[in-house]
């Protein structure tokens, strides 16, 4: 696919599978074609696996239009599904996206109830594991000279965090690990295998049938033996006289493991790339890091754009920027477009750690689906990359990454990385 031939918006296709397979500043051109000359741009659908192409979706590129449809829910709703471009059955949003795929009021509910599980004790608690983890994870690499970078350091951290946080048993880390890898990359063979694409939607359920097995065993083992854990917390929990049901612990599960693990990964992971590749930035950092740790982590959320995307549905016919939409119309907010918006940031195609004026919508735009894991997100960045410093202080990528075939998620799947070995 020639890429740099798409000058003109009614040549590109946003549901075009190769445009997903290019090199990040190819579609990042894209993207800049859109937002300069058609800001709000109309797709047609696929077929995804076995159920036929949708109607087709709109494409909001740039940040004003993004922030306008997050800070209004009433008008872009996401009962209909934010996690899928495709329509899926309701019970298949309700299962992979949980909270995600909600409207109020019954968002709101189910928001409260998790929010309150999160004590300040609890949050105390994951903070000072996050500490441990990290130090316990650079330490595990520290003499070896080289890791696969994702697979080795970035993916531990989350991952072992929201284990540790749920109360899953250690020896069932990595079978979560591999599920979770399934549920984002249900596209990708490493992850699958060679499968069709009507076979798709089957390993997705198998996956995400394991880990609800998974939710239901440790739910009803804390039923009767609550620890201090998140799973006995939501089990055993209720405000306003409000619980969750199995199934919504099992969907909130699937949630969390899979969007608090992969999004903090893959911003790590475009973290050290974006580090090696700006040097100058990894030396300013390392050289003042509680000084600049708050920006750095912040550009490096903006810059990976973790979650490519969200889509909202029409609620009722409205008119944004000069279109006029129709109730059902589906529209697809771009994170990664609005994140290098040049009426929104400074030079956004520069990696730099010291911006300041850095409303980014990395974590999702404002509203009631703000990413309810940010500020733990913001910790783990930052304390991984403080132990990288001090425990090897000249890591550095090796070689491009290995990126996950997807518009949904901005993933890396294996980054060799080399530094100098110490005991």
């Amino acid at each position: 696919m020639d890429v740099t031939a798409l000058t003109e918006p009614a040549s590109i296709d946003l549901s075009e599978p190769e445009l997903w397979n290019v090199p990040y500043d190819e579609r990042d051109a894209v993207f800049a074609v859109l937002r300069d000359q058609q800001p709000i741009h109309f797709s047609p659908e696929r077929d995804f696996g076995p159920m036929p192409a949708g109607p087709g979706y709109y494409s909001l590129t740039t940040m004003h239009d993004v922030l306008y449809a997050s800070k209004n829910p009433k008008i872009f709703g996401s009962s209909a599904g934010a996690t899928s471009i495709a329509d899926l059955p309701p019970e298949f949003l309700d299962f992979f996206g949980g909270m995600i795929n909600m409207d109020d009021p019954k968002h709101a509910r189910q928001r409260k109830i998790v929010s309150a599980a999160f004590t300040p004790k609890m949050l105390r608690q994951v903070e000072d594991q996050v500490q441990i983890v990290a130090k316990a994870v650079v330490a595990d690499i520290a003499s070896k000279g080289e890791c696969d970078f994702v697979t080795d350091v970035a993916a531990r951290l989350p991952l072992e965090i929201i284990c540790q946080m749920m109360g899953v048993p250690e020896d069932k880390y990595q079978y979560v690990f591999e599920r979770s890898n399934v549920i984002l990359g249900a596209g990708d063979p490493e992850y699958v295998g060679e499968i069709g694409e009507d076979e798709m939607v089957g390993a997705l359920l198998v996956a995400g049938g394991e880990l609800a097995a998974l939710m239901e065993e440790m739910a009803a083992d804390r039923k009767g033996n609550p620890t201090d854990d998140l799973t006995s917390a939501l089990v055993n929990g209720e405000v306003d006289g409000e619980t969750l049901s199995q199934s919504d612990l099992n969907s909130f599960f699937i949630l969390l493991l899979v969007a608090g693990n992969e999004t903090t990964r893959n911003a790590i992971s475009h973290g050290l790339v974006m580090l090696t590749r700006n040097p100058e930035q990894r030396d300013a950092w390392q050289a003042d890091f509680d000084g600049l740790a708050q920006t750095a982590v912040e550009e490096i959320v903006r810059w990976a754009s973790p979650v490519i995307h969200m889509r909202r549905t029409l609620m009722e016919d409205h008119e944004l920027s000069g279109h006029q939409f129709t109730k059902g119309d589906k529209v697809v907010l771009w994170y990664s477009s609005a994140n290098r918006d040049a009426t929104a940031f400074e030079n956004p195609g520069e990696f730099d750690i010291r911006r300041t004026n850095n409303h980014h919508v990395g974590f999702g735009g404002p509203g009631p689906h703000f990413c309810l894991g940010a500020n733990l997100a913001r910790r783990e960045i930052t304390v991984m990359f403080r132990e990288l410093f001090e425990q090897v202080p000249d890591i550095r990528a090796v070689g491009e990454p290995d990126y996950l075939p997807s518009n949904f998620v901005n993933g890396i799947k294996h980054l060799r990385a080399e530094f100098t070995p110490t005991p």
